[in-house]
Order: C-alpha cells, then sequence, then structure tokens
C-alpha cells in the first residue's frame, strides 16, 4: 500500500510528520510512503530519525501553503509547487496512492480535494469527518459534516447519513451503526426548517436512523453517527473540545492548588492518565473528507507525531475497506428526490 504525506502541512513540520511515517513504517511492513516538501528538510529530518530504508519518497515542493494565508482556495492555483498541491496531484494521477495526509490550513485541504481529487459519482457535497470521542469501548462517535459546508442542503445530508453510516459499519465492524440527526432537542418536531425535512427524508433511508440527538449527548455512547450540516457540526465539535480542554486544565490546576489535593492526585495517577487519554480526540486520528473520489485526511494542526501515525494507521485502515467503492455502490441504489 502506497500513501503520500503533505510533509510541510501543519504547525509542527516536517519533524514530527516525518517522525511518524518512519513509525508508520515500522508498524506497517508493506506500507510505503511519499512525502512531498523541501527535500533537504525532510532528509535531515530522516537522518535525525536514523531512517535508512528505501521505503519513503521524497518529492520536491518548495512552496508552502499556512494557515496564514489568505483565501486558501486561491492558494491552491497560486501555489502549484506547495507540498500540499503536489501532493494532491499526486493523488489524482496515480491509481497506486490510496490516500492523502495533510495537518495543514483546513481550507486549502478542503478547497484542494474538492477541486483536484473531485467527489464521488452521486455524492452531491464531500463532508469533513472527524471520530471523537465517547463513553464506549473505544470506537467513539463520528460526526459530519463539520465544517466542509457552512450552507447545506437536506440532499447533502442524507448523503452524510448514508456515507457516515458505510464508514463507521467498515471502520469499526458495526453492522448497523445507530445514526442521529444534531438538534435543539430530541423530539420528532424539533429543529429548524432543514432539520425537519431533513428527519422525514433519514426515515426512508437504508439506514438505522435513530432520531435527533442534543449536543449534549455527543460523547454519550448512545450513537454511531451524528449528521448535521457543517455550521452547526463544527460549533459542536468545538463546543466539545474546549469542554474537555477546560475540564483537564481545571482538574490540574486544582490538583496543585493544595497538599491534600496533591496526595489524592498520586492516588488516582492512573485513574487520571485514563481519563487524559479517553479525552484526547487526537489519538482517534485525523477527518475524512468523505465523500472524495480518493481518501483524504486532515490531520490536526497541532499534530506530533503520535497523533499523526494515528492518522495515518486511519488511513491504511480506510484504503483496505475499499470504502469509496462502497459509498458509490449504495448511491447508485439511492432514489431521493432533491
Amino acid at each position: 500500500m502506497k500513501i503520500i504525506v503533505d510533509g510541510f502541512g501543519g504547525d509542527n513540520a516536517p519533524g514530527e510528520i516525518v517522525k511518524a511515517c518512519v513509525m508508520a513504517l515500522e508498524e506497517f511492513q508493506d506500507l510505503e510512503i511519499i512525502i512531498t516538501g523541501q527535500t533537504d528538510g525532510i532528509k535531515a529530518c530522516l537522518e535525525k530519525n536514523g531512517y535508512t530504508g528505501s521505503r519513503i519518497e521524497i518529492v520536491e515542493a518548495p512552496d508552502v501553503i499556512s494557515c496564514e494565508d489568505e483565501n486558501p482556495a486561491m492558494q491552491i492555483r497560486l501555489k502549484p509547487n506547495s507540498s500540499l498541491v503536489v501532493a494532491l496531484n499526486i493523488l489524482r494521477q496515480n491509481e497506486d496512492v490510496k490516500a492523502l495526509i495533510s495537518a495543514g490550513s483546513t481550507g486549502a485541504v478542503l478547497s484542494g480535494g474538492f477541486l483536484k481529487v473531485g467527489r464521488i459519482k452521486g455524492v452531491s457535497r464531500p463532508a469533513l469527518a472527524p471520530t471523537l470521542p465517547s463513553k464506549d469501548d473505544g470506537k467513539g462517535v463520528v460526526l459530519l459534516d463539520c465544517g466542509a459546508n457552512v450552507d447545506s442542503k437536506p440532499i447533502n445530508l442524507c448523503h452524510f447519513a448514508l456515507m457516515g453510516s458505510i464508514y463507521y459499519s467498515k471502520m469499526y465492524g458495526v453492522e448497523n451503526p445507530k445514526v442521529a440527526l444534531l438538534s435543539n432537542g430530541t423530539e420528532d418536531a424539533k429543529g429548524n426548517e432543514l432539520t425537519k425535512e431533513v428527519f422525514a427524508m433519514l426515515k426512508k433511508l437504508p439506514i438505522n436512523f435513530v432520531g435527533n440527538m442534543e449536543a449534549r449527548d455527543l460523547l454519550s455512547g448512545k450513537y454511531d453517527v451524528v449528521v448535521s450540516d457543517g455550521f452547526a457540526g463544527n460549533v459542536a465539535l468545538k463546543a466539545t473540545e474546549g469542554a474537555a480542554m477546560f475540564v483537564l486544565k481545571t482538574l490540574k490546576e486544582k490538583i496543585k492548588s493544595s497538599f491534600s489535593a496533591k496526595i489524592g492526585a498520586l492516588l488516582l495517577k492512573s485513574t487520571f492518565k485514563e481519563l487524559k487519554a479517553k479525552l484526547d480526540y487526537k489519538q482517534y486520528g485525523g477527518s475524512l473528507f468523505l465523500g472524495c473520489k480518493k481518501n483524504i485526511f486532515k490531520a490536526h494542526g497541532d499534530s506530533k507525531a503520535p497523533a499523526f501515525l494515528a492518522c495515518i494507521r486511519q488511513a491504511v485502515k480506510a484504503a483496505e475497506k475499499d470504502i469509496n467503492t462502497e459509498i458509490e455502490l449504495a448511491l447508485e441504489k439511492l432514489e431521493i428526490e432533491e
């Protein structure tokens, strides 16, 4: 299997990115990785990590699209020699390259994926689909869309639901994932005009639709897939991440506030360690731009090697499961009036 990595995307590139690639090759013996970016910098990182093998190919890309650049979509056209655009071109042109991973600008990754790689036949719009921690056996919950489409139509959310159900089933081995619709209440009649219309449409889809869900239950473990328009989904995602960070930060401050608290924390050290790991959304990998012709994963911008490695694992598994073919076949059978 071969995947391609944007070597200069993200806050910790290329050092942590290259380190993760070396770790991945140790874990997956049949994996090959292409890294795009400034050759000298990538080679220096490989030497630092003691890598002398032949399963990493470097493709020169002198430019970088940063998160500070204005108009990410325009940067795709303005910087054709950037590490991201070069990676996207290789992904599109080579059948044996199964996935792309970037920790760079979200807007640039999404725009580039849409413009350079394109959509699966039948998909109205791709959706950004991260996996979040939940109160279950470690599978987590997939939320889509969480930012790729700020304004969505009912047909888009129906496609999100179908794609999300197939993705979760293939990735986690769940035969009939529980799919919920993000709303402001669990009652069937709750929601705005969009969610009310979508609710009726989702009930007719060949998925295990279980109704509306309030944002407070996102991590409850009661649901496997949560469907939303990109605006509400992004707000729910950021609020959840912020709440988790607040809990961990406050807990740390309170432990340091007194001697007795420190003693109690020492006794509960393993419990706190497990809690921190459970709330760390980065361990679940990146967000798949679900609905593109090839798998494009957006890793967190501040990813260190372990988080980026989790994203590589995710990309390898998604390619093995051939999720895009399953989505295309399902959409061919789907009849929805727009």
